[in-house]
């Protein structure tokens, strides 16, 4: 008796439990209410007619799940009738299956009502998993390493669809096991016609084909970023030049497949494209450059050509056809000759053109150099890096054909010397605001009394960084020369001293802004004093690091003269508690940057000092001061909540 009261009808009666198998089923009956004549067939035995498992002696009824019933043809008419974004967004949260369903429906459909969604919807994606902003009314997805995968691509598409769609995608590594495909690629062309920018870096899973889909599902097109996808080729570059007509900007780099074909059909098709930038594309020749720059309609402003097998046939094309570039880039032509740097200056073209930066051309000579200087006669900004056949004569050249130039930067330029540099200041015109010169090992002080010739009143910065030979006479010589500077940098400068720099300091006409004295070894208290003395009424940015012969004396000076400063680095300095106390009981002192690394004087008796002037501090430096211990940075956090404290 027990046993046929507890009889459930697993062997040949009807099954115990729901008469539906998927609960919502049962939801949607009960929901009907009492309006609804319902028929409720007698209970008896059921007619079998479904599959059956044998496992020993006993037969199991297999069955399949009722999400998996439906067809997927069936499923996909229903959901492309789903109106509202929340109602598409809870049926992609259901499975993986219904999710890669609802991505493959284009937003623009023609079963869908035209109506407003105003519905506050939320999105299937959340915000710690993607980063998210707003970007010109539209949404940003950023997905890199693990997370970039197309499950993930298709919860981006189709969450974002009511939301004012995607706007801009960057997709940055690709998930070794689920990496992105075509697929997912495929899933954001069809929810996301509002996409503008794309970057795709170094993805090697997907091909032409995910391109040629994004080419036809997203028309407004404007950006393309392609770094490292050795399976797109011209095919996927053809396609977004006869689909995306809006295209401004494409940046190619260490594409192998990309060539000519694809960037000749750019150049036909997008005629808004302003930027362009190439670099290590060895399939990338003169053709595909030129038609780029030859076309009538062409308005590119920026122009940035690295590491490609081009020759002076395309810098003559840019010379003569590049008449709207105002920014061009040169990195490594190593088959561009003196001619074709010539020739470019010469077509007189580049009449536009406001900066120029060129590194490691060995056609960049002296003769180019003039000629560049004469053909660009708005150029404002110059770069020459590692530029190893440009002397003193060819420098002086430019800056008497540059009258427009306002910066010049040498780098790693060895034929320049002291002599070329005081002269090209002597004979620039009258606009020149900034020289920087990094590792130029060619310039050391002169063993005899050099001449000085006419002053360059216009330079307000001058930079010199690790340029070993450029001592106290050539910096004393610089401060005759230009006595209306505001910034210098002298960081890396270890053989300096304090007489080349107190010349400097007493040569000047007006107060110095922001200094760097980063690395110079030799420099005792007597440059600080100095320094807060004819200056100190308008200094705002003092950086000590590495001064090792400085001490709490230069720190007593600082806080009772520098009512401006707001950053102070006076790392791996010889400084103490004493010096932050007389630092922190200046009342006007108002530091907001505080550098104090590598100062091993430094105790927990500096506490009450750093709380004080951490009134007004945003940012405290404390890494490697080994005399604090754990404890007291600890209370330091706690009592500095608003400064971001590096310990």
């Amino acid at each position: 008796m027990p046993a046929l009261v507890n009889y459930s009808g697993d062997d040949d009666f009807y099954p115990g439990g729901s008469f539906y198998s998927n609960p919502m089923d049962l939801g949607c009956l009960l929901s009907m209410g009492a309006h609804v004549d319902v028929y409720c067939p007698p209970s008896k035995r059921a007619r079998i007619s479904s599959q059956f498992a044998s496992g020993g002696s006993d037969f199991e009824q297999v069955k399949k799940p009722s999400i998996d019933v439906l067809p997927d043809e069936c499923l996909f008419e229903i959901f492309r009738r789903l109106n509202g974004g929340k109602e598409r967004s809870s049926c992609a949260s259901v499975s993986k299956k219904w999710l890669m369903l609802l991505s493959s429906i284009r937003k623009v459909d023609p079963c869908k009502n035209p109506v407003a969604d105003n519905s506050d919807d939320t999105e299937m994606t959340n915000g710690d998993e993607d980063r998210e902003q707003e970007n010109d009314g539209f949404l940003t997805r950023c997905l890199e390493g693990k997370k970039a995968t197309d499950i993930r691509l298709a919860a981006i598409a189709v969450g974002t669809s009511s939301r004012g769609g995607l706007g801009k995608l960057s997709i940055r590594g690709s998930n070794s096991f689920r990496g992105v495909t075509n697929l997912g690629l495929s899933a954001v062309a069809q929810g996301c016609p509002s996409l503008k920018s794309l970057a795709l870096w170094d993805i090697s899973s997907v091909d032409d084909e995910g391109l040629i889909e994004i080419a036809k599902g997203c028309p407004l097109l404007a950006k393309l970023d392609l770094f490292q996808c050795p399976t797109i080729s011209n095919k996927g570059l053809i396609a977004i030049a006869g689909n995306c007509p809006n295209l401004t900007s494409l940046n190619i780099e260490s594409c192998s497949r990309i060539g000519n074909e694809g960037l000749q059909a750019i150049g036909r098709s997008c005629s808004k494209l302003q930027s362009i930038s190439i670099r290590d594309c060895v399939l990338v020749g003169d053709h595909g450059v030129s038609s780029l720059l030859s076309s009538g309609s062409s308005v590119l402003m920026k122009v940035r050509l690295q590491a490609l097998n081009i020759t002076d046939f395309s810098l003559a094309v840019i010379g003569h056809y590049g008449k709207a570039v105002t920014n061009l880039f040169l990195s490594g032509l190593q088959n561009v000759s003196e001619k074709g740097f010539w020739v470019m200056g010469n077509a007189q073209a580049l009449q536009d053109l406001a900066s120029l930066t060129i590194t490691s051309c060995r056609g960049t000579t002296d003769v180019s150099l003039e000629a560049i200087g004469k053909g660009c006669t708005n150029l404002k900004q110059m770069c020459l890096r590692k530029c190893c056949f440009v002397s003193d004569n060819g420098l002086v050249a430019f800056a008497k054909a540059a009258g427009s130039l306002e910066s010049l930067q040498l780098e790693e330029c060895n034929r320049v010397t002291q002599s070329g540099i005081i002269s090209a200041l002597s004979n620039c015109g009258e606009k020149l605001r900034s020289l920087t010169l990094v590792k130029c090992m060619g310039i050391k002080d002169a063993g005899a009394a050099v001449p000085i010739p006419s002053s360059c009143r216009s330079l307000r910065s001058l930079s010199v960084r690790n340029c070993p030979g450029f001592g106290s006479a050539s910096l004393a010589m610089v401060g005759r020369l230009c006595p209306q500077l505001h910034n210098v940098d002298m960081s890396g400068l270890h053989g300096m001293t304090d007489a080349g720099v107190l010349s400097l300091l007493g040569s000047l006409e007006e107060g110095l802004v922001k200094v760097n004295l980063n690395g110079c070894l030799n420099l005792t208290d007597e440059v600080v004093m100095a320094l807060v003395r004819l200056h100190g009424e308008t200094l705002e940015v003092l950086n000590l690091d590495g001064c090792r012969k400085i001490t709490d004396a230069s720190l007593a000076t600082i806080a009772n003269n520098c009512l401006f400063l707001r950053e102070l680095d006076v790392s791996k300095c010889a400084i103490t508690d004493s010096g932050l106390a007389a630092l922190s009981s200046a009342d006007q002192i108002n530091l907001q940057v505080l550098s104090i690394s590598g100062c091993s004087e430094i105790s927990h008796k500096s506490l009450p000092s750093l709380k004080k002037l951490g009134q007004t501090l945003v940012g405290l430096n404390l890494q490697h001061c080994t005399a604090l211990s754990n404890r007291s940075i600890e209370l330091l956090v706690e009592s500095l909540w608003r400064c971001d404290i590096l310990a």
